[in-house]
């Protein structure tokens, strides 16, 4: 949600009815809008990894951020799990037709029935893209954001030219705030 404050520019002894030195009469402060990040990671995970997964999840919801996965198992299910127990948004873009077939802790699934092939969708719609270890469906998104140009952090990803290595969560979530603003 955004938030929107109305502060007087000036001094209101200097504005005339017309403004001040052209000057507009009111600044209007913004803050920072929401982004969709897409998360990608392997559909089996150990449990090390899904508590990655999670406080990614969890960073993202708590900033208001909505997680965009590939809305099945493993890392996709750990993430909005971690989202959702912020209040986050999830939105999971499944390779298949039926959109039951999603975790429960995604909010929008979008069935998409082209299997594999919707790891291109998956980094198209976010802004940026957070990769957690995976194999090589995992890969092959992580192109994917590269090619759309989309900034790409991993924590224990493959390593690949133009993804940012970071520690984790709080790092990753801030390098993509800095990358995408």
């Amino acid at each position: 949600m955004r938030t929107t404050t109305v502060e007087p520019a000036l001094d209101p002894r200097e504005v005339s009815a017309v403004g001040a030195r052209n000057r507009p009469l009111f600044a209007i402060a913004v803050a920072p809008s929401s982004m969709r990040v897409s998360v990608i990671g392997g559909g089996t995970i150990t449990h090390e990894e899904s508590e990655i997964a999670t406080a990614v999840g969890r960073e993202l919801g708590r900033r208001g951020h909505a997680v965009v996965c590939g809305g099945l198992g493993g890392t996709m299910e750990a993430v909005c799990r971690g989202a959702k127990s912020e209040g986050g948004e999830t939105i999971g873009i499944l390779p298949v037709e039926d959109r039951a077939a999603a975790n429960e802790f995604v909010d929008t699934a979008i069935a998409t029935g082209m299997g594999h092939a919707r790891n291109a969708l998956v980094p198209l719609n976010g802004d940026g893209v957070i990769a957690l270890s995976g194999g090589p469906g995992t890969l092959s998104e992580i192109g994917f954001a590269l090619v759309y140009g989309r900034p790409v952090v991993g924590i224990d990803a493959h390593d690949v030219p133009g993804l940012e290595v970071v520690p984790g969560p709080t790092a990753a979530v801030d390098a993509l705030e800095a990358a995408v603003r």
